[in-house]
């Protein structure tokens, strides 16, 4: 444990981190207690930090391609929902606190409502949208892609706002198939929500 000492004044003030232990397994119910002020995922029982507050390209990027969900799913029975939300993947016969897996996706559909409530998404999302920041490539183009295709969620797209350019994974027979990478002029399918498609240009209007 490390103590850090403020002087003010005469007196002296005791100022301890919060305990960390990152070769713990670490499950829903341990999440749940944690003390920090910082946001964090835990992959298959690791606790990893999530990075500093997204860029204005992110956050720009992110608010795009929610807002053209959100528009195309009003009155639909799958709804769109953007981080921080707390998304807890399932393990087969087991209690949900135990599960060892709960990460915040930018952008998620869900199509069955009754695995979302109001702490957390209980379930496995349908459609979902990671867009790449900062030291988080390895998260999201591994960690968070094995995961994900573990799970059983229907589609994944990694999104790279520096390149302009969003790859896109189809889960067939257990496995992600590469659909295809898209960039400028593209239009891309939305293979889970049949029908929908959106461009290259409005997922990165602005940025």
């Amino acid at each position: 444990m490390k103590e850090y000492k403020r002087i003010e004044d005469t007196e002296t003030e005791d100022v301890k981190e919060p305990v960390i232990d990152y070769n713990k397994v670490y499950t829903y119910a341990d999440y749940l207690k944690l003390e920090i002020d910082e946001m964090v995922e835990i992959i298959r029982g690791k606790l990893l930090r999530m990075s500093p507050a997204p860029k204005i390209k992110h956050q720009s990027v992110s608010g795009n391609i929610f807002a053209f969900l959100h528009q195309k799913l009003r009155g639909k029975n799958c709804k769109v929902y953007s981080a921080p939300i707390d998304v807890v993947l399932p393990i087969e016969n087991m209690k949900r606190n135990k599960s060892t897996t709960v990460v915040q996706p930018d952008i998620c559909v869900i199509c069955d409502p009754k695995i979302v409530e109001d702490k957390a998404v209980f379930g496995v999302p349908d459609f979902v949208i990671e867009i790449v920041a900062g030291k988080d490539v390895k998260r999201d183009t591994q960690y968070k892609y094995s995961v994900y295709e573990e799970a059983g969620v229907g589609e994944y797209w990694i999104v790279f706002g520096e390149m302009c350019f969003v790859e896109v994974f189809i889960l067939e027979n257990g496995k992600y198939q590469r659909l295809n990478a898209f960039s400028e002029d593209d239009t891309i399918p939305v293979k889970t929500l049949p029908g929908l498609s959106i461009s290259i240009d409005d997922i990165f209007e602005g940025v």
